[in-house]
Formats: C-alpha cells, sequence, structure tokens
C-alpha cells in the first residue's frame, strides 16, 4: 500500500463506511467536519479529526487538513467534491492520492451531454434528446428536462405538455445551477414503464476491468432513489451480459479506472436499454453489489489507488442470492415525502432479523435542512429475493425510531406489496401501485398501544414516587377508583381507563385484565388479555414513542388542561417544511387560479413549489424572497375573489 494515512472528504454514513474498511486494512483515518457534525458519530470513528470553518465543499481547506495531518491519500466519498474534477487535479497537484477515476474521466463523464456523445461513439444505445430546448416537439412528450451537469434528482423535470415546458426548464436552471454551479439543461426522451439499472464497474490502472453486474434503482421519489437490489428481478443472463458489455465497452474507452458506474434506462416492455450517465465515484447502493458478489468496493477502490492490480477477470465475479437496500430517510409521506426536521429522541436498529445498517445518527442527532435528510441504509442479504423482503420489512418494523417524521413505515409497506415481490418495479411504481405512505392502525391496535403506554406510564409514577412508590398504584384507603390517561394520535384521542387490582394485576373499563412482567425506564414488558410482549418506550416531554409489532406510534399524553390554540387562517398559505424562499412569484392584489405556483421554497438543495389551492386574490405577503422560514409558517393569504356568498 502506497499510502499509511487517508483522508475522506465527506461526512455521515459514508465517512464512517470508508472509515471501516481503511481501518480493517490497517490505514490510519483523519475526517474533516464542520460544526453542525461536531458531536457526529464519524467524528469519533476517525483517529483525528480537522474542523472545516466553511464547508465540506472548501477544496483548499480540505487539502490544508491533509497537509496539516500528513494524510497521503484522499477519499472523496460521494456528494460534495466526489465527481469534482478540478478538485481531483488539485488533490494529485498536491502530490496526494486520489481515491477515484482521474480528473479527465471525471470531467468527461459529468459533463451528461459529453458523456452521451461518447457513449453514442463507443456503440452503446443512448435515448433520443436534444441540447436546443426548441427541438421538444421533435422529441415528443412525455420528455424529460436534464441538468448537463446533474445528478441525484436535482435539476430533473418531467414535462408532460408544451405548457409546461418553460416553468420546467427554468425551474431545473435554477436547481442545477444552485447544486452543480452549472445551469446547463437538455432534453431526453421519458420513458414511462421503465426500469433504472446501474452496472457497477472496476478498473484499473494495468488495464484491468470488470463488471459486478447490476443493480436495479427503479422505486424512486422525486426521481431519487429508495430501494436499490441485487440482482434485479428483470434481468436475465442474456440481457445482464449484453449490458455488462455496453458498460465495459464504455469504461474501455474511457481506460476506466477506480470503482464506477454506468446507468442504464430499460424499457420493461421491449426490453430495450439505453446509456443514462456514468456516475465517476462509490454509489448510496453499494452495500448490494458487495453483499452478492463478496467483493469490498471501497477495499477496491484504495488497493486501485495505491496502484495495485484488480488481480482478478471477469470469470471469476459470481453472484450468490439476492440483496435489497432502502435509504431511511428524514421525510414525510405522507406530505409528497418533504423532509423533515428535528432530534431523533429514539433510533434502536433492530440486532435480529440480522441486517446491515450504515448510518451516521444516533438517538439524540438533531436533523436540519443542511444537508441531505438520509439517516441510515438498511440492506439485507438472503437466499432469495422474496426472502429478502420479507426479512428487510421486518427489520424496519422491529426496529425503534422515532422523534422525527420517516419513510419507515412506507418503505415496510412497499417491501410488502405483491407488486414487488412478483419483481414489478418500474419507475412509476409509487403513483402506479400507492403502497400506504403512514402505518394504518385498527382501533384495536390503537388501543392496545395506547393500554401499553398507561401502563408504562403508571410504571414510571410509581418509580418517581419516594414515598408511595410501594404503595399499589391508585391506591386509596377504600375502593380502588379508575384511573385514566388520555393520548391523541393524530387527530384521535384515546381513553384508556383501568383499576389497579390488589394482586399488582389491571383491569381495564371493559373488564379485561393486563399484567405487568418487568418495567424499566425504557420499556415494559406487559401481557394485555392473553397477549404478551415487550414494548420499547421513549419519551420526550408530553411525547411517548411506543413500538409495537408493526412499528413505533408517537402518542401525545394530553394534559388536563389545555391552552386554546390558534386559529387557522382561512385562505392561508403555509410552508409545509422548513426552507428558504427562493421565488416569490405575487403582490398584494394579484389575482392567481387553483395550481398557480405562488412561491418556490428550497430545502436540502431541492426546490418545492407552492401552489394556490383556489381561485382567488392576494390579500397578504407575509415573507420576502430570501427570508428562512419554520414549518408551518404563514406565507401568504388568498382569498376568493367573490368575497364569500353576497
Amino acid at each position: 500500500m502506497s499510502f499509511n494515512t487517508l483522508l475522506i472528504a465527506n461526512r455521515g454514513e459514508i465517512a464512517r463506511r470508508v472509515i471501516r474498511t481503511a481501518h480493517e486494512m490497517g490505514i490510519r483515518c483523519v475526517a474533516v467536519y464542520t460544526d453542525a457534525d461536531v458531536d457526529a458519530g464519524f467524528v469519533a470513528d476517525a483517529d483525528e479529526s480537522v474542523r472545516l470553518s466553511t464547508s465540506y465543499l472548501d477544496g483548499k481547506a480540505i487539502l490544508k487538513a491533509a497537509r496539516l495531518t500528513g494524510a497521503q491519500a484522499i477519499h472523496p466519498g460521494y456528494g460534495f467534491l466526489a465527481e469534482n474534477a478540478a478538485f481531483a487535479t488539485d488533490v494529485e497537484a498536491a502530490g496526494l492520492t486520489w481515491v477515484g477515476p482521474t480528473p479527465e474521466t471525471i470531467a468527461k463523464m459529468g459533463d451528461k451531454l459529453e458523456a452521451k456523445a461518447l457513449a453514442e461513439a463507443a456503440g452503446v444505445p443512448v435515448l433520443p434528446g436534444s441540447i436546443d430546448t426548441q427541438h421538444a416537439d421533435k422529441i415528443g412528450y412525455p420528455l424529460l428536462v436534464k441538468a448537463a451537469a446533474g445528478g441525484g434528482g436535482k435539476g430533473m423535470r418531467v414535462v408532460a405538455s408544451a405548457a409546461e415546458l418553460d416553468d420546467a426548464i427554468a425551474a431545473a436552471k435554477r436547481e442545477a445551477a444552485h447544486g452543480f454551479g452549472d445551469d446547463r439543461v437538455f432534453l431526453e426522451r421519458y420513458v414511462a414503464r421503465a426500469r433504472h439499472i446501474e452496472i457497477q464497474i472496476l478498473g484499473d490502472a494495468h488495464g484491468g476491468l470488470v463488471h459486478l453486474g447490476e443493480r436495479e434503482c427503479s422505486i424512486q421519489r422525486r426521481h431519487q432513489k429508495i430501494v436499490e437490489e441485487s440482482p434485479s428481478p428483470r434481468v436475465d443472463a442474456t440481457l445482464r451480459e449484453a449490458m455488462g458489455q455496453a458498460a465495459t465497452r464504455l469504461a474501455g474507452a474511457l481506460a476506466y479506472r477506480s470503482a464506477g458506474t454506468v446507468e442504464f434506462l430499460l424499457d420493461d416492455e421491449t426490453g430495450e436499454f439505453y446509456f443514462l450517465e456514468v456516475n465517476t465515484r462509490l454509489q448510496v447502493e453499494h452495500p448490494v453489489t458487495e453483499a452478492v458478489t463478496g467483493i469490498d468496493l471501497v477495499r477496491e477502490q484504495l488497493r486501485i489507488a495505491a496502484g495495485e492490480k484488480l488481480g482478478y477477470g471477469q470469470d471469476a465475479i459470481q453472484f450468490h442470492g439476492a440483496a435489497i437496500e432502502v435509504r431511511l430517510y428524514a421525510e414525510d409521506p405522507a406530505n409528497q415525502f418533504l423532509p423533515a426536521i428535528g432530534t431523533l429522541i429514539a433510533f434502536e436498529p433492530a440486532t435480529s432479523p440480522l441486517a446491515r445498517w450504515d448510518s451516521g445518527v444516533e438517538a439524540g442527532t438533531t436533523v436540519t435542512t443542511d444537508f441531505d435528510p438520509m439517516l441510515a441504509k438498511v440492506i439485507v442479504h438472503a437466499e432469495t429475493r422474496h426472502e429478502a423482503a420479507g426479512r428487510l420489512a421486518l427489520v424496519l418494523e422491529s426496529s425503534h425510531i422515532g422523534g422525527v417524521v420517516t419513510n419507515r413505515d412506507f418503505l415496510a409497506a412497499v417491501l410488502r406489496t405483491p407488486e414487488f415481490l412478483a419483481g414489478d418495479t418500474t419507475t412509476d411504481f409509487i403513483e402506479r401501485v400507492a403502497p400506504p405512505r403512514t402505518l394504518a392502525l385498527s382501533a384495536e391496535e390503537l388501543e392496545q398501544l395506547a393500554r401499553v403506554a398507561a401502563l408504562f406510564l403508571q410504571g414510571a409514577n410509581r418509580a418517581n414516587a419516594p414515598v408511595w412508590g410501594s404503595a399499589p398504584s391508585g391506591w386509596r384507603n377504600g375502593r380502588m377508583p379508575l384511573q385514566s390517561s388520555v393520548f391523541v394520535w393524530h387527530e384521535e384521542k384515546i381513553t384508556v381507563a383501568y383499576r389497579t387490582l390488589r394482586d399488582g394485576s389491571f383491569r381495564f373499563a371493559d373488564a379485561s385484565q393486563a399484567r405487568v412482567h418487568l418495567w424499566k425506564p425504557d420499556s415494559i414488558d406487559v401481557e394485555i388479555t392473553g397477549r404478551r410482549f415487550r414494548s420499547r418506550i421513549s419519551r420526550l416531554g408530553d411525547s411517548l414513542i411506543v413500538h409495537g409489532p408493526r412499528g413505533d406510534v408517537t402518542l401525545r399524553i394530553q394534559p388536563r388542561f389545555e391552552l386554546p390554540g390558534e386559529e387557522e387562517v382561512s385562505g392561508g398559505l403555509v410552508a409545509p417544511m422548513p426552507g428558504k424562499v427562493i421565488e416569490l412569484r405575487v403582490s398584494i392584489g394579484d389575482r392567481v387560479r387553483a395550481g398557480d405556483t405562488l412561491i418556490l421554497l428550497e430545502a436540502m438543495k431541492m426546490e418545492h413549489p407552492m401552489n394556490a389551492t383556489e381561485d382567488g386574490v392576494v390579500t397578504e405577503v407575509l415573507v420576502s424572497q430570501g427570508e428562512q422560514v419554520e414549518n408551518g409558517a404563514l406565507l401568504l393569504v388568498v382569498e376568493p375573489e367573490d368575497g364569500g356568498d353576497s
């Protein structure tokens, strides 16, 4: 190995992932961090850390940190500077080893238009498209507007008709300029019934080149992947060989070095595939390839960067079983998958069934709008795809997670749909299949969890009562009265009334009985009407996160007296998430129609249009362009033009 100290120019779960393999190889690791990550896990994992006063995009500061700590190589992870050719050039110019493809390859593949031309020259099929936005009618609708320097769903818009084109181009340009510093866009044919298939490649500096099979990443929201798997249920041996050959043909033309991914769009109906792009870095979904091949991709990156040969050819690559990964995000699927913020009161990954958790968070972590909202990647490998899906769903349901709204319940629902289990996973999956976006509880399930919460609270009250702690809960010198707890779940109130019996058991108002076998400050082992289970419970203020058989439910303890809430403003447009007002399109007195975009909010580097819900006149504007707003903030008021009934 030509280096023994590695700086990781990234954060969160990918920084921890790189550190883990580097340490196994005997390589010392240096982390860089900003003030927002001062207590982050990856900082503690590293052997040494350097604070960045600016951001993870400050290449000069990162190089200074490398010089300060004696790091001889830099691994960029993914995102931030991972595909920045100028930074890669600066790293090599500083005499350091760049863990990735050559700067020249990054530059060529970073420009989606140049990459498309190179793919076509290498005999790889490409989708019809144009850099001239006047050619939209020739390409045909629906079509995609895509950022030339884009990726990760940023700077991408689906356009159904000519009427939507100008707004889509403008939005894509803004998002691309902000995310990549390059506002160029192009048009491409949109394939409705398609699959997103990508081929993992590895190349060394000695001409060695292999592919590690395919991953399918078709289930997406906002053009960002949330479920990935290998192998694809749609790809057979013949198609795998054809796509693998196309990927390695292009990689060979590039003299590709390091790990990379050649992405294709597969027409589900015809079986034809088309080149999309080359990602010149490690992919978020790389663990599923590692699981089915047994090859550690970070280890291979480090070996290749050190000048070693791969040491094996295509015939040596073998595939075993099936692997599925889901991305656990802080977001609200019921609210258009918009990002969520808050503090993780509970974050306890399930220890059984067996799963791999790649995560940069823990209980107590505060989730903000500063970074991508991904909390963890959860990966399961099994003998069959059906078994992997079931195990992964159970892992999600068995984990205790709360304090921040997540997509956990939605992911578990996706994995249990008949369509997913049948391999019917085209890019329109979410809209077509419409899995439940939140945990749907029956009245009986909700009542059971509320009873668990009530018994947990009585245990907590007794534990905190130094004088009467040994007396039965609710004890009086006479007949023991009914005790009651009132909880709120969403807008629903649940009242639990019970009496403590002299033998320490409990009887509810409907005469059913319960017994607490063990109470702890973070859990309760309880038997209710003959059913016994242990529930993990986390509390913050008046909120209880109660873990049930199918996941976590947050119950708010209703106080005996509640102050009246604020009245909702009729016609008010409120922020569905914290964000920044990047465009204010209306003024007081403007007439608007239902569906008109009135404000554009930006959160976590993505644009979110705020549209009018009805025709009317803008009577109040309470924000200004550039202003940061909180979730639920009133932005403006639209009143019906006729002023109501006359």
